[in-house]
């Protein structure tokens, strides 16, 4: 089922001397799989940070910024909404 914590333990030892090793011998991408790993995650912070980036100047420059006004409608002059079926008439 689970890890013992001694076996967890060990394991977080082994990956973090793992990693101490590569920084210590200056070789972070062993592979090309590193590399494209890497480019992806990057590429999905980028899109997310982005994304929060344009949030945040919609929401300060529209609150800010006046909205034109909506058309009044005279009463009598009202559009139907939606539309007929006319599968229903006989």
């Amino acid at each position: 089922m689970g890890l013992s914590a001694d076996e967890l333990k060990h394991k977080l030892e082994v990956t973090a001397e793992e990693v101490l090793g590569r920084l210590r011998s200056r070789q972070l991408f062993q592979s090309e799989w590193d590399i494209a790993a890497l480019v992806v995650f990057l590429t999905f912070a980028g899109t997310v940070v982005v994304l929060l980036f344009l949030v945040v100047v919609h929401c300060c420059c529209c609150c800010c910024c006046t909205s034109p006004r909506p058309r009044k409608v005279s009463p009598g002059k009202e559009k139907p909404k939606g539309m007929d079926n006319l599968a229903l008439e006989p």
